[in-house]
């Protein structure tokens, strides 16, 4: 292990291929089905979750790690690697308490505390396991803690998101809209595009009428933002790999294509957009490191 240790939460959303390989730490949410509790990623697979979800009559809820959680992966890494520092980072402070979570169980470490980095990604999803994955890469590469910060908040400032969300049901069950405009919007076939803005929080930037008039305004945006350049991508599906390929064959037509990445939706994104989801993450090809 370098000595800059990655820490992040189970909400990014990284292959776990790639979180073997990097040695990337994981604290993993919890979600709750009724009174049944898994942990994120250990107890639940994805696969499982969206199982569960559609035979579920109420939306589960998801908690952040507690601060204590942190503490204990904070105080095990720092023990085990006593000449390594830490880099967390974290679900957007926007949308979850986690990143919170993360700065008290930081504050808990007393003489230690300065040894660890704790960053709040404004991001959702692999819009942040891709800043996680790139964190690992420096630090394998022996980065420095402020070096590795810096870095990763230029990355965030340039990359793109969009999620093309399937059916109106979870959004309607989880009161982002109401059930009239669920019910009319199911009828003509509304298919939302969802992003989340700098400060991370998640906005609706559009809507279309079926999945290829959906698709083709989210190529249109890209187009927009990115201007022609070469671009990574990863393509996060709900336990629908075949609808990513699919996604991704569309972009492959209308840009030049770096690394590609398919990443399973968690439970977090998917509580609230639900099964179909297609989340496109992008960031520019030839980024600076």
């Amino acid at each position: 292990m370098s000595n800059t240790i990655i820490v992040t939460d189970s909400t990014a959303d990284i292959p776990q291929e790639l979180v073997d390989r990097l040695g990337i730490v994981i604290v993993p949410l919890t979600v709750m089905f009724g009174n049944t509790t898994y942990l994120d990623g250990i107890e639940m697979s994805a696969a499982q979750f969206y199982s569960e979800l559609v035979r579920a009559d109420e939306l589960p809820t998801t908690s952040q790690p507690s601060p204590a959680r942190f503490l204990e992966t904070f105080t095990t890494l720092l023990e085990q690697h006593p000449e390594s520092q830490i880099v967390s980072i974290h679900l957007s402070s926007g949308v979850s308490g986690t990143y919170q979570s993360a700065l008290l169980g930081k504050s808990m470490l007393e003489k230690h505390e300065h040894r660890v980095t704790v960053v709040d990604s404004k991001s959702a999803s692999y819009g942040y396991g891709m800043l996680v994955v790139y964190a690992a890469e420096l630090a394998a590469a022996g980065q420095s803690p402020a070096d590795i910060g810096r870095a990763v908040e230029r990355r965030g400032e340039r990359r793109c998101l969009y999620f093309l969300v399937d059916t109106l049901e979870y959004l309607q069950k989880g009161g982002r809209i109401g059930k009239a405009a669920a019910m009319v919007g199911t009828l003509l076939n509304i298919k939302p595009i969802l992003s989340m803005d700098k400060e991370g929080i998640i906005y609706s930037v559009d809507k279309a009428r079926g999945h290829k008039k959906a698709t083709a305004r989210i190529i249109e945006l890209l187009e927009r933002d990115l201007k022609g350049q070469k671009i990574n991508i990863a393509v996060g599906h709900t336990a629908d790999r075949s609808a990513a390929e699919a996604f991704e064959a569309q972009l492959a037509e209308h840009f030049e294509l770096g690394d590609r990445i398919y990443t399973e939706l968690g439970a977090v994104i998917g509580t609230h957009v639900g099964p179909g989801t297609i989340g496109i993450f992008v960031w520019p090809a030839g980024d600076e490191r």
